[in-house]
């Protein structure tokens, strides 16, 4: 579907209320002559962000963070899945497991880094585990949710037709509950970026959330600003790649899945 008029209008006046935010920040630091080290004009933090990207000091930093946030998410988002089928499947081990799972949420994950560096070291590992960490619950709570979301009369046509437990998940439960899974994959994409940046910042060397640490240290405002910009660059196209990931998932894989039960039968 292309979009409207009123969509692009809507657009149009989302980039131009931005821009008059920067214009009016940069107007505020000029005019009351404030401090670069306190807030630094959209202009200078712009010239630092150019500068890093075109003398790639920023890309080790910018691909260390990428590298943990996807294999975080991979993993956290796998296992979330897997676990999630598993309780949806029983649930006298949902009655078990759940209670530990939501006590392992409940935890800080920042809590959690200074014990993963010492266990696991410096470096990519225990980045991976803490962003994993974060990115768990979302996808398992949803995949349960989404499990649960299959109606009496579509499993008791499914038992009339003499359907395996195997053949009614994949076939019925999986298909109806996929949506949600993906809703909680899109989520917890998100909370990856989270995580690796408070991994680093307890942590790391290097990684985007290193370098705001090392920025702090020495008070380069503009560099903290202009990092902030390169997280918020990957949060959003992360977000953006899981969303159109979910639509073509749902695009080709829903019309499918209720080929019906002959093809396994």
């Amino acid at each position: 579907m292309k979009p409207s008029f009123s969509s692009w209008r809507a657009r149009g006046c989302s980039v131009l209320l931005l821009i008059v935010l920067i214009g009016c920040w940069e107007w505020a630091v000029h005019w009351y002559n404030w401090s670069a080290l306190i807030l630094p004009a959209p202009s200078r933090v712009a010239q630092t962000l150019i500068n890093g990207i075109l003398s790639g000091y920023f890309w080790p930093h910018f691909l260390q963070t990428t590298a943990e946030v996807i294999c975080g998410l991979l993993l956290g988002g796998s296992l979330g899945f897997l676990l999630g089928v598993l309780l949806g499947q029983s649930k006298f081990w949902q009655a078990v497991l759940m209670p530990y799972v939501l006590t392992s949420q409940v935890v800080p994950k920042l809590a959690l880094a200074p014990l993963l560096t010492l266990w696991l070291g410096f470096g990519f590992l225990p980045m991976i585990v803490i962003t994993a960490l974060v990115c768990f619950f979302p996808v398992l709570e949803n995949t349960l949710t989404g499990l649960h979301q299959t109606d009496k009369a579509r499993l008791e046509l499914f038992q009339m037709l003499g359907a395996s437990r195997w053949q009614t998940l994949w076939r019925l439960k999986l298909p109806i509950g996929l949506p949600y899974t993906l809703s909680g994959l899109r989520v917890a994409a998100v909370l990856a970026l989270v995580g690796a940046i408070v991994g680093e910042f307890i942590g790391a060397n290097q990684g985007l959330g290193a370098l705001i640490i090392a920025a702090q240290g020495s008070m380069d405002t503009a560099l903290m600003f202009a990092v902030l910009i390169l997280i918020t660059f990957l949060g959003l196209c992360l977000y953006y790649l899981t969303l159109v990931l979910q639509r073509l998932i749902l695009r080709f894989y829903l019309p499918y899945s209720s080929s019906g039960l002959s093809h396994d039968h």
